[in-house]
C-alpha cells in the first residue's frame, strides 16, 4: 500500500507515467468516453482546513469515476471534539477505499497515514501541497515537454507551495529561484540537501525572475498566518508579480499562481489575466492529475 504525503513520496519514473495518464484521462473525458473503474469505491475526503480546488477536483474526479466521494469536515466529526487521529484513520479506512486529508501540521497526515488500512493523499498541509505542484508541472509539460533543465521563479513567501516546487526540483532536475523578503527565507524540512543547480535565494525578484521558464507566487498570509497579515502585506509590498517582472523572465515564460489570488497584492491583474497566465489550466489540472493518482494508488499501473 502506498500513500502520496509530499511530492518525494514518488520517483521522476512514476510522475512520467502519472503526467501520461493524466493526458490520456483528460484527453478520455473530453471526448465524453465514460471510464468507471470505481464503482461502488469511495473516496473520504477530510477538511480541517476549507478549500474550493481540493474539494470540487477531488469530488468531481471521483464521479467521473463512478465512485463516490465523501466530503467530512472537522466540525463534522469527532475529530473537532478532541478524538485521537490514530482513532479516527483506524475507523474511517475500515469504511473507504481511499483517503484524501487537508489539514494543519504534516505530522497529522503522518499519523493517519501510519494508522490507515487504504491509501492516503496530502490535499494540502502546512508545510507541502503536493497535488498542486504536480497539477503545475503537467501544466508546463502540456506545453513545452520536460521541465528538465528549466528555472522556476518563485516570487514571495516561501510557504507549503514554494517548498513542494523544491522537492520537484530535484526530482526533475531543475532550478527553483526563490526571491522573499529577509526573514521569510525557505526552511527545508526533508532533511534532504539542495545544491545550487537546483536552489537558489534572491532578495531581487527581478533576479529571480530572470530568464525564467515560470514565473509563480501565492497569497502572502497563507491560512493559519492571518494573525500577521498587516506585518506581512508590508513585509511583501515588493514582491508583487508585475509585467516589469514578467519581462525579465522569458518570453515565453507562464505564469502560475496556485489559487485563490489577491489582484493587486501578490500579483497585478495585468498578469493575472493577461496572455501568459495558466492559472485556469493549473485549476483544472488538479482533477486530472489526481484522478491519476487515485487510479494509481488503487489499481497500479495501467497499460492502455
Amino acid at each position: 500500500m502506498r500513500h502520496y504525503l509530499q511530492f518525494s513520496d514518488f520517483t521522476r519514473e512514476e510522475y512520467e507515467y502519472l503526467f501520461k495518464r493524466a493526458g490520456i484521462l483528460k484527453q478520455r473525458l473530453k471526448a465524453g468516453q465514460l471510464y468507471q473503474p470505481f464503482i461502488g469505491r469511495v473516496l473520504g475526503m477530510i477538511f480541517e482546513k476549507s478549500s474550493t480546488r481540493t474539494r470540487v477536483s477531488f469530488e468531481a474526479g471521483m464521479a467521473q469515476f463512478g465512485g463516490h466521494a465523501m466530503f467530512m469536515q472537522s466540525k463534522d466529526t469527532q475529530l473537532g471534539r478532541g478524538e485521537p487521529i490514530e482513532d479516527v484513520a483506524q475507523v474511517i479506512s475500515r469504511m473507504v477505499d481511499i483517503v484524501m486529508v487537508r489539514t494543519f501540521e504534516q505530522s497529522i497526515i503522518d499519523r493517519f497515514a501510519e494508522n490507515s488500512k487504504v491509501p492516503v493523499i496530502n490535499g494540502l498541509t502546512n508545510e507541502y501541497h503536493p497535488c498542486q505542484i504536480m497539477a503545475d508541472i503537467f501544466t508546463y509539460t502540456e506545453r513545452f515537454g520536460s521541465i528538465e533543465g528549466k528555472t522556476v521563479a518563485w516570487i514571495g513567501d516561501s510557504n507549503n507551495v514554494s517548498r513542494t516546487w523544491l522537492q520537484a526540483a530535484k526530482i526533475f532536475n531543475f532550478k527553483l529561484n526563490l526571491a522573499c523578503p529577509r526573514g521569510y527565507e525557505m526552511t527545508v524540512l526533508d532533511g534532504q540537501t539542495y545544491g545550487p543547480e537546483h536552489f537558489e535565494t534572491f532578495n531581487d525578484p527581478y533576479q529571480a525572475a530572470r530568464n525564467a521558464d515560470i514565473v509563480t507566487t501565492d497569497v502572502s498570509v497563507s491560512m493559519g498566518y492571518e494573525r500577521e497579515t498587516l506585518q506581512r502585506k508590508k513585509d511583501f509590498i515588493n514582491y508583487k508579480v508585475s509585467e516589469k517582472i514578467m519581462l525579465q523572465a522569458k518570453a515565453e515564460a507562464l505564469f502560475m499562481h496556485c489559487l485563490p489570488a489577491h489582484r493587486g497584492e501578490e500579483v497585478d491583474p495585468e498578469v493575472i489575466d493577461g496572455p501568459q497566465s495558466v492559472v485556469w489550466d493549473e485549476a483544472e489540472n488538479r482533477m486530472h492529475t489526481q484522478k491519476a493518482v487515485i487510479e494509481y494508488l488503487l489499481l497500479g499501473k495501467i497499460e492502455d
